[in-house]
């Protein structure tokens, strides 16, 4: 395992990462006129996600770094909840989302693994 220097190291903060650019890229195909409605809101609620990790790693206390991480979760929510409702209003298709509602699913157990060591 190589030694984590900073949050850029971390695995869950680079999962994060690819979540958010693939949500980029499936709203590169979102009609224009969603350019300030759903394709920003999911946007920002990917970008949130390893932004929170970062941040909480940078606060350096258990502490502080779990109520990132709860926050970033939260955002795994939200964004989840705009994926699926972009696939029921016709943004796009539920095959779209499924690589990264996956994704998303496995972001959230790391991220409650790491609450639990914070934890202990």
């Amino acid at each position: 395992m190589s030694e984590i220097r900073d949050f850029k190291d971390l695995i869950i903060w680079q999962k994060g990462i690819e979540i958010a650019e693939k949500c980029y890229f499936l709203t590169k195909n979102f009609p224009r006129d969603e350019l300030f409605g759903m394709t920003q809101q999911i946007r920002r609620s990917s970008a949130s996600i390893p932004a929170n990790i970062a941040e909480g790693y940078g606060r350096r206390t258990p502490g502080d770094y779990g109520r990132f991480l709860n926050i970033s979760q939260g955002s795994i929510n939200e964004l989840q909840t705009h994926l699926i409702l972009s696939s029921r209003v016709g943004l796009c298709t539920v095959k779209d989302i499924e690589l990264i509602i996956q994704h998303l699913q496995e972001e959230t157990k790391m991220i409650i693994s790491l609450l639990k060591k914070l934890n202990n």
